[in-house]
């Protein structure tokens, strides 16, 4: 199986990008957007000046319990950048969104509970909120991740969008909000 089927088993249908706006990141954008792959892993991410944008993050259930995840989230941390990441709040339905969360809670991401994320999925037309998570080697504020993920938006996922998917994302404005107050965080119980 390559890295595409894998990944396309794994994430929801309104969470992936297509295969042709993937390859074509990787070719347009191959001094950004990097693809690491292995027989129980695939990692796709964006590693920018100041920060790292963890795209895709796919590891075997074989592989589950081996560290192999963590390995992976180590080899980026030791890049000493911020990590950013999109999340699905907890799914009770689906036991692995909570083990998720954990995972990124035990490698000591933080929740930016000023940031709110809904995106339109284009395949779906359904509107999905997320979650951001993000690990700082010092004590980044909320704003600054807002920023990089505003960048990330309007760089990486809604690159050459109509001509992907003969429709345009919302407007970064529409889809990131920065709030004034703290939401609930996520990550508390873990």
């Amino acid at each position: 199986m390559n890295w595409y089927e894998k990944l396309n088993q794994y994430f929801p249908v309104d969470e992936m990008k297509s295969r042709v706006h993937m390859e074509t990141l990787l070719t347009d954008k191959e001094d950004i957007y990097i693809k690491d792959e292995g027989p129980k892993h695939v990692l796709m991410y964006v590693e920018f000046e100041n920060f790292i944008f963890v795209d895709y993050l796919f590891v075997s259930k074989e592989a589950r319990g081996e560290g192999l995840g963590r390995k992976l989230l180590s080899q980026l941390k030791e890049k000493n950048k911020v990590i950013l990441l999109e999340v699905e709040p907890v799914n009770y339905d689906d036991s692995d969104s909570e083990k998720r969360l954990k995972f990124y809670a035990r490698e000591e991401f933080k929740h930016a509970t000023r940031i709110g994320y809904s995106r339109r999925s284009l395949a779906t037309g359904e509107n999905t909120i997320l979650e951001i998570l993000y690990w700082s080697p010092t004590d980044q504020d909320e704003y600054a991740i807002y920023e990089a993920m505003k960048w990330t938006y309007e760089n990486i996922h809604t690159y050459k969008d109509e001509h992907f998917y003969g429709d345009s994302y919302d407007a970064s404005h529409e889809v990131l909000v920065f709030n004034d107050e703290d939401k609930k965080n996520m990550l508390k119980p873990y």
